[in-house]
């Protein structure tokens, strides 16, 4: 991993335990990844995607598409599908999975949203072994969206020292070793 560097600048996931959620970036630029999910009730995912997950209607085109933003370069793209054919035709489609970076104190409040819309929809939190406290939920359409949130960063401990070992050090390191 030597021909890694840190680049947290550039992200705009803000980093740490206090960490304040920015806005939603309204801003217009080419898309470097988005997701187009398919859904049968437009109105209900927009909704969901919007009062559950805390999306904005980036724009909409009706009966054709609603562009979905939170940060900069999270869009999700909503199209329609008229019958089941189309969405059965595609089985990836049934099994959409997407990760949202956020912040820890988002975690209960759009799991709370969520289950306010569609009360089994949210499985969570819960920790991963990569320092990520996450929060599953299933949409209307069926997409698995897991909003993920760093939990802090600790280079001695036993999560520090295995990322070390793999060549991943602390972010404010700048000579590659753990601190």
């Amino acid at each position: 991993m030597t021909d890694h560097f840190n680049a947290f600048e550039m992200s705009p996931v803000p980093d740490g335990p206090d960490a304040v959620a920015p806005d939603p970036f309204l801003g217009i630029y080419a898309m470097p990844m988005f997701v187009k999910i398919p859904t049968r009730d437009l109105h209900t995912s927009t909704d969901f995607w919007v009062r559950g997950l805390g999306f904005v209607d980036f724009f909409t085109i009706p009966g054709q598409i609603v562009h979905l933003r939170r940060w900069a370069f999270q869009d999700v793209l909503l199209v329609p599908v008229d019958d089941d054919a189309a969405l059965s035709a595609d089985p990836a489609a049934a099994t959409i999975q997407v990760f949202v970076s956020c912040v820890l104190s988002q975690l209960e409040s759009v799991a709370n949203a969520c289950r306010e819309l569609s009360p089994d929809s949210v499985t969570g939190p819960y920790d991963t072994a990569w320092r990520t406290r996450d929060i599953s939920i299933v949409t209307p359409e069926g997409a698995h969206v897991t909003f993920t949130a760093a939990t802090p960063f600790t280079p001695d401990s036993d999560v520090g020292r295995d990322f070390a070992s793999v060549g991943i050090f602390a972010p404010d390191d700048s000579e590659g070793r753990a601190q």
